[in-house]
């Protein structure tokens, strides 16, 4: 599917952090590899009993405001994970043309703002090491609103904040099921992300158009006086 858009229809931009403007290969290593191996540390087993043990819990609370929370699982795994995720802060690495992107979206004249699931303190700590903050109008984590982004009413009590108009609003992100409930809740402009974690394959985008690189929908730009 074709992932051009048509600016002129689009007021407001929202978009993903992990996996959508960073690399998810920071997130999916620590959880994935770091975690069950400092929980094996900590109660003493063997990695793929750790691993099964982590994943078992990782599991029973996926999509809920939980599996996104740090002092829910520091607690769960008796492990300090904002800790342990600034050990790994060499991994957190930008999308190519991200910093571009957001820099046009500004000469454009569009409202930016994030939206994401991860804890405030995980947004604090990615934004202090990629100083992406600065091109943000808002920055939203869905432990303040209240549901994750899985759920429609995130999207409602999030329009109630932003004051968007949802047909005129593209959102970015690399969750099939954030895309789906965005789209049940109206907003017009939604697009995928071929390959969130750049050390994986390209992921299924379903029946959503996907970009591989920000330079595939870079805004037009603007208009000098007397043009």
């Amino acid at each position: 599917m074709n992932a051009a858009l048509v600016w002129g229809d689009i007021d407001t931009v929202l978009l993903d952090m992990d996996g959508t403007l960073l690399d998810l290969h920071y997130d999916n290593h620590f959880w994935q590899q770091y975690v069950p191996e400092r929980f094996a540390e900590r109660h003493g087993l063997d990695f793929a009993s750790a691993h099964a043990e982590c994943f078992r819990r990782y599991s029973a609370m996926a999509g809920t405001l939980q599996w996104y929370c740090v002092d829910y699982w520091s607690e769960q795994l008796q492990l300090d994970i904002v800790q342990l995720k600034l050990e790994l802060t060499h991994l957190i690495a930008v999308h190519p043309g991200v910093t571009e992107f957001l820099a046009a979206l500004r000469a454009a004249g569009k409202r930016v703002a994030l939206v994401t699931n991860a804890h405030r303190k995980s947004l604090n700590l990615k934004m202090m090491h990629t100083g992406l903050a600065v091109h943000f109008d808002a920055m939203h984590v869905s432990h303040e609103i209240g549901y994750a982004k899985e759920d429609v009413a995130f999207w409602r009590v999030l329009n109630a904040h932003e004051r968007f108009q949802p047909g005129r609003t593209l959102l970015v992100d690399d969750s099939l099921p954030v895309l789906r409930a965005a789209r049940a809740h109206g907003i017009g402009h939604l697009r995928a992300v071929l390959r969130p974690d750049t050390r994986q394959p390209d992921k299924d985008t379903g029946e959503f158009a996907a970009i591989r690189r920000f330079a595939e929908i870079m805004p037009d730009a603007p208009l000098e006086a007397g043009q």
